[in-house]
């Protein structure tokens, strides 16, 4: 079957993404893989995973079961991953991906968003701390990521290219930023009816970016 147009929004670079997305972020792997074999077969098709989740393998695996057994094809299945806040670096930006698309057993991605505006230090360990446990940050130019996101459409490993966590002036300074190639064709936020982003969506609405939100139903932060 194919994606039915009055269930997508149609993106600034002509794709459609579903309108409703499954996240897969869970406490235990075997229930990110389970759950995401659950969604597929009760109609989602619009799968959201990343990197740091440490989940597209499972994801990856469900997806491949569902279209081996006829579920789905995989032009069917919409597939969001995110670059980890350590891949900033443009030489590091298709180091990441490759990675996610090898987990996920796919050939390529249907959206890659830069999960985060705030880098942190390059590396293996993703969330990187100083002796006294403070996340250590990196200054990598948003602009220069970007075009190295821009080169990983180009070279055909992801189809859609957007943004996640940013604010409209972190979004001014890609849209602004001298030879963009192409505008990020959505930024993913928290979006609720205690946060309702509805500056931020007028600004996106403006410059033809989707505002995506995550965490619709609230969300619990827990106490330290």
């Amino acid at each position: 079957m194919e994606l039915d147009r009055d269930s997508c929004v149609l993106l600034n670079d002509s794709y459609k993404m579903p309108v409703i997305g499954f996240g897969t972020y869970a406490p235990e792997k075997n229930l990110a893989k389970e759950g995401t074999k659950v969604a597929i077969e009760v109609g989602y098709r619009h799968i959201d995973c990343a990197y740091i989740y440490d989940r597209e393998v499972e994801v990856g695996r469900a997806i491949q079961e569902k279209i081996t057994d006829g579920t789905v094809k995989r032009e069917e299945i919409f597939y969001t991953g995110k670059l980890p806040s350590t891949f900033h670096p443009p030489e590091r930006v298709r180091l990441a991906l490759e990675k996610s698309l090898k987990d996920l057993q796919l050939d390529y991605m249907d959206l890659f968003l830069i999960h985060s505006p705030l880098g942190f230090k390059p590396g293996d360990n993703l969330f990187p701390v100083d002796e006294n446990g403070k996340l250590i940050y990196a200054n990598t130019d948003l602009r220069d990521t970007w075009k190295a996101m821009e080169k990983c459409k180009d070279a055909g490993l992801v189809r859609s290219i957007g943004v996640s966590n940013f604010n409209r002036r972190q979004l001014e300074l890609i849209l602004n930023m001298p030879g963009l190639k192409y505008k990020p064709v959505c930024n993913q936020v928290e979006c609720h009816i205690y946060l309702n982003q509805s500056k931020l969506l007028e600004f996106c609405k403006s410059k033809d970016i989707v505002l995506v939100g995550y965490s619709v139903l609230g969300s619990s932060r827990g106490e330290e």
